[in-house]
């Protein structure tokens, strides 16, 4: 008999269901219309606490926007920087920049100063030009704007041509303004015609034609009449406006006006002063300052001012400018405890380096190391030379291999060490086995010897054209950019003793401490950069959040009082400042300091000139440009080690390392270049920071070929590689390869001429070419001059 089975009900039959299952299909009403069960008291009440927290949330970014929109409009913030940027040398921008600050200004105050008050639209603007042409100038237009409004003719410079509204120049800035960090965008269109269907009509199709190339949030306006202004000013009033991110983290001041204070005209140094708004973030007295172009100072004293603009406003002056009794509110001057120090380089110690006087007992315990060692006797073969001696293994060692992986000069070879020894054993043993196979092997030998001797009798001159020709050859089938040819007049060891073997690119250790260059004892080098820079900016927040006696607020009109800067560079700036915007930021801790820059850059489309490696280029970081002369590597992502480029390559991203001041990642890199002849410089690469790092290690790589002159199964007779037995000898731990694919090792030199045996995994083709791979470490060069205007 079966055991009895459990009863198993089944689900659709309602008889057997309990009663909330039962119910679950219908509607609750007192629950507001939910289905099934109604929820516990626990779960109504952390629901309400979600919906709660959603509200709060909401109502504060409504609040920090509404407060931000006040904070930027109204006259008690900094004005609204607005630039003009004509797309096509046909844009007429006098004409439009006349209109806005009439409509700014209808009493006429302010139509000859590009800073105007409007009381009809409670604001603040100044309006910039930027002058068709001049790069430098409508970058740094770019890099203080708040709204860049591009300007487009609907008239084509080109009869017949309706399509041509940007041009080459008008490309270029774009591509500029957009690796920067386009702010809020417009584009006006001006010169339309007056009929309504032909002017709706040719400004769709400007907008379908240009609209790639701006933002999808970018809007459209006609901008021909009053009216179409008034429209297009009163959406930018209440538009919230977005800047760059790198922009809101430091304070800065757009020059208004400059000046100067000579007290010693033989120490080249003075005082300047420069007035404007300040903006961003709140300025410390004890803070460092950036002047663009010129470099870093310290600020001897602020005075913050009454705003001219309302000041001009009520004594209805028309210009800004006569304002003599300027009325200072509030003076700062730094606290001598509290200012940060200017340090740029580090100061190195000549005897840091040096080591002590060996004590008596360490040169008596030498002496006795010494004793020792000749006492010492090993077995050696009959004619060993001392250099081969010194590669023999001792009984003590035999736990060690055979084939070292290094000797003391850093050769390393990358082998298959117990494949090449047990092939060499067979082919030795297989030769002791027969008398053809030794008479065969005797052969070899022999052959060998006489084409040895018949390259002894050739002169210098045609070991060169010989390597020529075999150059010429294989120069086709040349693939790698790094081949370089050993100097027959000197010695390979010599030539290229800085450099190194590898057993893997990617593996293979490279102390980052080892023999560095005098130039990295005036660097400076953090434990952790990632902990600094989030401190730093921890900081610089903290003191955005507080009311301290030593800060001047956002909004406020200053006057900066900047000491020591160099009298060229001052009276420079004097005569600049109403001609192109002059900018002077507050930099974060740390940020006047020298140190090893890496960023990832990219060679502009247009550029096609060649940008080599240690050239000389100017680097547009954020607020900052100097001069640096980089060293392009690979942008390696598997490896600590970048292998270095000769050149820039275009199409693909790189590294470029320089020797610069330290600036907090992330900010966007613009390479110039002035080509010879030529006084404008032109866009060479585009980029941004990556990171700071001295022991960044970038290898440059070399490739030494020689050509098989006699091949036997796995063994081979290559020559033209050295031209000496001892450059042999010094470079047989490192590892050769061919252009086949096969990998191998040096065996022993043959003859006088640097000509060697080699033996591979593989057979190796009569045609192929025999490589070597050597390295050692780049780095970047320091500039003769760091700052532009210094020059």
């Amino acid at each position: 008999m079966g055991k009895s089975r459990v009863q198993v009900n089944k689900a659709h039959k309602t008889r057997f269901s309990s009663k909330s299952s039962r119910n679950l299909h219908k509607t609750n009403v007192q629950d507001g219309g939910r289905i099934g069960k109604s929820e516990s008291n626990h779960v109504k009440g952390a629901r309400a606490a979600r919906v709660q927290r959603g509200k709060m949330l909401r109502e504060q970014k409504r609040a920090a926007v509404l407060e931000e929109k006040r904070a930027s409009g109204g006259f008690t913030s900094a004005p609204r920087v607005i630039v003009l940027f004509p797309l096509s040398a046909s844009v007429e921008l006098n004409s439009i920049g006349e209109d806005i600050v009439k409509l700014l200004s209808p009493d006429g105050s302010g139509v000859s100063s590009s800073t105007v008050a409007s009381s009809e639209y409670k604001l603040k603007a100044t309006v910039l030009k930027a002058p068709h042409g001049d790069l430098l100038t409508c970058m740094e237009m770019a890099k203080v704007a708040d709204l860049m409004a591009f300007v487009a003719s609907a008239s084509s410079p080109l009869e017949g041509n309706d399509s041509n509204f940007i041009d080459s120049f008008g490309n270029q800035c774009l591509s500029v303004f957009r690796s920067i960090g386009l702010p809020s965008t417009t584009v006006l269109i001006r010169d339309l015609p007056t009929d309504s269907k032909k002017k709706n009509e040719l400004k769709k199709m400007c907008t379908s034609q240009i609209a790639s190339e701006f933002p999808e949030d970018c809007k459209f306006y006609p901008a021909d009449t009053r009216d179409e202004l008034h429209k297009f000013m009163w959406l930018f009033k209440a538009q919230r406006l977005t800047v760059p991110h790198w922009r809101s983290q430091r304070p800065y001041v757009v020059a208004q006006k400059a000046g100067m204070l000579v007290d010693d005209e033989s120490s080249g140094k003075c005082t300047l002063i420069l007035s404007g708004y300040l903006r961003a973030r709140k300025l410390s007295i004890n803070q460092l300052v950036h002047v663009s172009g010129v470099g870093d100072f310290q600020l001897s004293k602020i005075e913050v001012l009454k705003d001219p603009l309302i000041e001009r406003k009520k004594q209805n002056s028309m210009e800004l400018d006569d304002l003599h009794d300027e009325e200072v509110l509030r003076s700062l001057l730094p606290d001598p405890i509290k200012q940060e120090q200017l340090v740029v380089e580090n100061t190195p110690d000549p005897l840091a380096g040096e080591q002590t006087w060996p004590t008596e007992e360490e040169m008596a315990e030498a002496d006795r190391n010494q004793k020792q060692a000749k006492l010492k006797k090993r077995t050696l073969p009959k004619g060993t030379s001392e250099y081969q001696a010194a590669w023999i293994v001792d009984d003590t060692d035999e736990e060690g291999s055979e084939d070292d992986d290094s000797d003391e000069n850093g050769m390393v070879l990358d082998g298959r060490d117990d494949q090449f020894s047990n092939q060499e054993r067979t082919y030795d043993q297989e030769s002791e086995d027969g008398e053809d196979s030794l008479n065969m092997h005797d052969l070899d030998n022999t052959q060998n010897d006489s084409e040895m001797m018949d390259d002894e009798d050739m002169t210098i001159e045609q070991i060169q054209d010989e390597i020529k020709k075999i150059k010429e050859a294989h120069a086709e089938d040349e693939e790698f950019p790094d081949e370089v040819e050993t100097p027959v007049d000197v010695l390979a060891r010599k030539r290229f003793e800085k450099y190194r073997g590898l057993k893997s690119f990617r593996t293979s250790s490279w102390d980052p401490n080892e023999s560095l260059p005098q130039d990295y004892a005036r660097i400076f080098a953090f434990d952790n950069i990632a902990r600094t820079q989030k401190l730093v900016l921890k900081q610089a927040l903290k003191m955005e959040e507080e009311s301290r006696d030593d800060c001047v607020p956002t909004g406020s009109y200053v006057r900066l009082y900047i000491k020591e800067v160099p009298l060229s560079a001052a009276s420079k700036i004097s005569s600049l400042v109403n001609m192109k915007p002059m900018i002077a930021f507050g930099l974060l801790q740390h940020e006047s300091k020298m140190s090893v820059l890496h960023f990832s850059i990219k060679k502009y489309d247009g550029y096609e000139a060649p940008i080599k490696t240690k050239e000389e280029l100017m680097f547009h970081v954020g607020f900052r440009h100097f001069l640096a002369r980089p060293v392009f590597s690979a942008d390696n992502f598997s490896s600590d080690k970048h292998k270095m480029e000769r050149f820039l390559h275009p199409g693909c991203y790189s590294l470029a390392s320089i020797y610069g001041p330290i600036s907090f990642p992330s900010l966007p890199l613009v390479v110039l270049k002035t080509s010879k002849g030529s006084e404008a410089p032109a866009v060479a690469a585009l980029g941004s920071l990556k990171s700071i790092n001295p022991n960044k290690i970038i290898l440059k790589k070399i490739i030494l070929t020689g050509y098989p002159q006699r091949v036997s199964k796995l063994k081979a007779s290559v020559r033209y590689m050295f031209h000496n037995p001892e450059d042999v000898r010094w470079f047989k731990p490192v590892e050769v390869w061919t252009k086949c694919g096969r990998r191998g090792r040096v065996k022993e030199p043959v003859g006088t001429h640097g000509a060697m045996k080699c033996i591979f995994n593989g057979v190796v083709q009569q045609h192929d070419i025999v490589c070597m791979n050597l390295y050692k470490r780049a780095y970047p060069k320091w500039p003769k001059s760091m700052y532009p205007q210094l020059l």
